[in-house]
């Protein structure tokens, strides 16, 4: 059975709210308006200690009682992480038993991502290993390769991102989406706009959204995507 937390996604794919500033306003009306996961992005808020993680990461969950997962996104992957490679794992391994998932990305170290997936593990955390390709759509086997290689990695769900130029991209992914278990699957920009909110009728196990200002390049509003989910469900 795959969870985030007590959220059951087997049942049905999860509205995951990035919180990336203003972190307790946003929890609150990610809450408020529907989402079912938050995602923290540490990176993104300026967070750099454990202590500071930790810290927010308690009262984020006593106030919505939301699962959360905790990412610290490197820059070459959409993130604003500044510090050092080694403070940015050691964060995130510090606060594990307080959050219900991690993200690491796939092309982390293979060192430090181990260390992740193991830490993760240990404490029965959801690991997903993300992957973002700002640029362009690779091909279908390339898109199946990279979730295999994260899967093998030790992903409970295998997150890819990329950008489509054409709207056999976008058709494309859908495709690798529906072959393959325990994904999450995101067209962005515009033309992949739609995805966010139909993915999920073909596996996609997880769809972001944002609470003010995209964090991703065609993110809707947790509001608008959980109308728009409900409409095509």
């Amino acid at each position: 059975m795959l969870k985030i937390g007590k959220f059951d996604l087997e049942e049905r794919a999860a509205i995951v709210a990035a919180i990336s500033n203003e972190p307790l306003q946003q929890s609150g009306t990610a809450a408020e308006h529907g989402a079912d996961i938050l995602e923290i992005r540490f990176d993104l808020l300026g967070i750099t200690t454990p202590k500071e993680a930790a810290d927010l990461l308690r009262t984020v969950k006593d106030k919505t009682s939301l699962p959360c997962i905790a990412t610290n996104r490197l820059q070459t992957q959409g993130g604003n992480w500044e510090g050092t490679e080694e403070s940015r794992i050691a964060l995130l391994e510090d606060i594990m038993h307080l959050t219900d998932a991690v993200d690491i990305e796939l092309e982390t170290d293979d060192q430090l991502r181990d260390r992740i997936v193991k830490k993760a593990k240990e404490e029965k955390k959801t690991v997903i290993i993300s992957s973002h390709d700002f640029e362009r759509t690779p091909d279908k086997a390339t898109l199946k390769s990279i979730l295999d290689h994260s899967h093998n990695a030790g992903a409970d769900i295998a997150k890819l991102a990329v950008m489509p130029e054409s709207m056999q991209d976008v058709l494309d992914l859908l495709e690798v989406t529906l072959e393959v278990d325990d994904v999450c699957t995101i067209s962005m920009g515009q033309m992949g706009k739609h995805t966010r909110i139909i993915a999920p009728l073909y596996g996609s196990k997880l769809t972001y959204a944002s609470v003010s200002d995209a964090v991703a390049p065609g993110q809707l509003k947790v509001e608008d995507l959980k109308k728009a989910m409900e409409m095509v469900e």
